[in-house]
């Protein structure tokens, strides 16, 4: 467990250095472009020391405003306080704040920059459609996020990436209708290096939605099975999660808030309409492992 906290910090402050370089060189492409790399290098990396900023400090409250969660007290859902504070308790972590997404279908997520600042929220299908040992099971699997700071991470990557998508799509156009006929680096005497470097910037903006996909799965489908297991270990009964992992794998529901840049944090995939059979290429790009492989692998345990 303790490596995997190091690791997943490595991996934190690694992904914030990737995207200041990554937005780093959009800069200099469109400054290649429009006759001043040097303004707009520091720009972009300003603007990417302000979003790891932005992501560590407020990427929760993010995550959750994309997902119209709504914090709740213990009034109003007894059973789910009454669980999630008795796992926080067992796994010796402070208790996770607790929201409820107005969505029917059933799934989960943890967020927030460590223990002491997290969230735990759920949809009210899921609240639903679970008995006590099945919402113990999910509750258990996000409460291992969270004592491994895998929510830290993913969040991070929740915001960074959304963030480079759009900042890269909008330097795109604004190249593209702004500036691309304009001072290009050729016309004021850049040598062959610069327009190699200019050619390799743009093919980083137009590949940029496919490596914030690559991260996002580089990250998500090991993990996933991690938290399945320490989440059985730490309610002491596999059953329950495979229990709700069945009843979320026969959903019919699609979620209307889910996006890419958020679908590495549920529980289960949710940018499609589940019980139905994944096509290769959509397994492929699935942010998350088969539902049926993390259910046998728990049997197994």
């Amino acid at each position: 467990m303790y490596e995997q906290i190091a690791a997943n910090k490595r991996k934190t402050i690694l992904l914030m250095l990737l995207a200041m370089v990554f937005l780093g060189a959009i800069g200099y492409v469109v400054g290649y472009w429009r006759g001043d790399p040097t303004v707009w290098v520091v720009v972009a990396v300003l603007v990417a020391v302000g979003q790891a900023l932005l992501s560590y400090f407020a990427g929760d409250r993010i995550v959750l405003a994309s997902a119209r969660a709504r914090e709740v007290g213990p009034e109003e859902q007894p059973r789910l306080h009454n669980i999630v504070e008795g796992l926080a308790i067992a796994a010796g972590v402070p208790k996770p704040r607790v929201y409820v997404v107005p969505e029917q279908a059933p799934n989960a997520f943890a967020t927030g920059r460590d223990p002491e600042h997290s969230s735990i929220a759920v949809t009210q299908g899921l609240l639903d459609a679970m008995n006590r040992v099945e919402l113990e099971g999910v509750i258990g699997h996000e409460m291992s996020h969270v004592v491994d700071r895998d929510i830290l991470y993913g969040t991070i990557i929740a915001v960074i990436v959304g963030a480079v998508v759009l900042l890269s799509e909008f330097f795109l156009r604004m190249m593209w209708w702004g500036g691309l006929g304009g001072r290009r680096g050729h016309d004021r005497g850049g040598g062959p290096v610069e327009a190699v470097l200019g050619l390799v910037g743009i093919a980083l903006m137009i590949l940029a939605p496919l490596f914030g996909q690559l991260i996002q799965l580089s990250v998500s489908r090991n993990r996933e099975y991690l938290a399945d297991a320490q989440g059985a270990l730490l309610t002491r009964y596999p059953p329950g999660l495979i229990g709700a992992l069945k009843k979320i794998a026969a959903s019919p529901t699609a979620m209307r808030s889910a996006n890419n840049a958020t679908a590495h944090l549920w529980l289960s995939q949710p940018s499609r309409i589940e019980g139905e059979k994944m096509g290769t290429i959509e397994k492929l790009f699935s942010t998350h492992p088969p539902i049926e492989e993390r259910i046998r692998r728990l049997e197994e345990m």
